[in-house]
């Protein structure tokens, strides 16, 4: 059909057909299909930035452990509610050697994926006082957590932090907390989609103020060690990450083994409950279960309603992963390292081409190269430029559905853009370039 760039006039006509009346507002899933539908018909293989999936291999000590675990026969065995202790022995001691925080295996609960991780806490969180019913989402983050909200007919709030990094953030959430109504917040460090990560400052205002308002903290660490600014990959050794862990007992660690172990497709992740807040006792919880304790309702009436568990196999996977991590004989972070290799080549090809980032600093110091990074172009909305993009075979999204303020950018992710690409990825720009000058 052709060379670039696509023929407006087809893209419009396919966009109709799936029903896609802006870009702006579109859910990945439905630029995964547009873009389909262009490869298909306009024979060529686009450069896929638009959907946040593990681009590298899981690794063969998981595979091996979970494939061993079905063959001695946990499949016709219920898995206990709590998670196989291997695994939480495990992830107990990964906080310890990798965080340098003591979280008790007892708080250490398996899930099916991170996801389900938000949402068995909103439901135990957001019912623990009557009087605050509402989660502030510190912004822009993965849509998907206020779409769980949705369902569970829960309220939120939200703010961008671009305006609002270092000493700014305390101001900022003290204007919702001086309400009354806030619960829970969450955030993601590093952050899907701006690649940020909250600094030991703000983690620590954050902490502060969860102890001063009584707010359970969600802090998902989907991205766990993926900061290549620093190697946070050997175990008891510092440097380590910043968490909120050390400036609050509130806390609620989210942990997804999708991104940092490639291991995406098993659905299995983790909880990890601080052990103050395990035990503590909320009196409004009698109102929906069957224990005032915060940990025993997450176990006794989220996770045994829900799902009644979390697959043996994949715990057992899971487990053998972080054991290999734990001993030193698996760099989980060395392995990660090709993500940021690739977001420094593409990064560079925008920037030549006249695109800049929108997301650039974390307070003073340049962001980190990794999974995701924000562009942007001088005189388009993201709407706009996404339009174009995509003629050009260059996918991505909009910032506009991921609580951004930031309508002019787009989000790009590099885990589907092996090195061998990144010839193809310059000459499109370079073509985009030389035609929107």
């Amino acid at each position: 059909m052709g060379s670039f760039p696509i023929d407006q006039e087809l893209v419009l006509q396919i966009r109709e057909e799936l029903g896609i009346k802006t870009l702006a507002q579109s859910s990945i899933r439905q630029i995964v299909q547009l873009v389909d539908r262009l490869q298909s018909l306009y024979d060529v293989a686009f450069i896929r930035t638009e959907m946040g999936v593990p681009g590298l291999a899981a690794p063969q000590i998981g595979t091996d452990a979970e494939i061993a675990a079905l063959r001695s026969g946990v499949a016709s065995i219920y898995p206990p509610i709590q998670g196989i202790e291997p695994l939480k022995k495990e992830l107990s001691r990964f906080a310890r050697l990798f965080l340098n925080i003591d979280v008790q295996p007892t708080g250490c609960i398996p899930t099916v994926g991170a996801m389900q991780s938000s949402m068995l806490v909103f439901l135990v969180a957001n019912r623990r006082d009557k009087a605050k019913d509402t989660t502030l989402f510190i912004d822009p983050g993965f849509p998907v957590q206020k779409r769980q909200l949705g369902v569970l007919g829960m309220k939120y709030e939200s703010f961008d932090i671009y305006d609002y990094r270092g000493e700014k953030l305390r101001a900022k959430l003290e204007s919702y907390l001086e309400k009354g109504h806030i619960s829970t917040f969450l955030y993601s460090t590093p952050n899907n989609p701006a690649w940020i990560s909250f600094t030991e400052k703000e983690l620590s205002i954050i902490g502060e103020l969860a102890n001063k308002y009584d707010v359970v903290v969600l802090e998902d660490l989907a991205y766990f060690g993926m900061d290549f600014r620093q190697d946070y990959g050997q175990p008891g050794q510092a440097p380590y990450p910043a968490t909120v862990a050390r400036y609050t007992d509130n806390y609620v660690l989210l942990f997804s083994s999708s991104k940092v172990f490639s291991y995406a497709g098993q659905r299995i992740g983790a909880m990890l409950i601080s052990d103050g807040l395990f035990n503590r006792q909320f009196e409004d919880l009698n109102r929906n279960f069957s224990t005032d304790k915060f940990g025993p309702a997450i176990l006794q009436d989220a996770i045994y309603t829900s799902s009644a568990g979390t697959s043996h196999s994949p715990q057992a996977a899971l487990a053998a992963i972080l054991k290999g991590a734990n001993d030193g004989t698996y760099d989980f972070v060395a392995s990660l390292k090709e993500y940021g290799q690739r977001a420094a080549i593409m990064k560079k090809h925008f920037l030549d081409n006249g695109f800049y980032l929108v997301y650039d600093r974390d307070e003073d110091q340049e962001l980190a190269e990794g999974f995701y990074f924000t562009i942007a172009y001088p005189g388009m909305t993201g709407e706009e430029l996404l339009g174009e993009l995509i003629r050009y075979g260059i996918s991505a999204i909009t910032l506009d559905t991921t609580g951004s303020s930031r309508t002019e950018g787009l989000r790009i992710c590099v885990s589907h853009t092996s090195l061998d690409r990144m010839g193809d990825v310059a000459k499109r720009l370079q073509l985009f370039g030389s035609e929107h000058k």
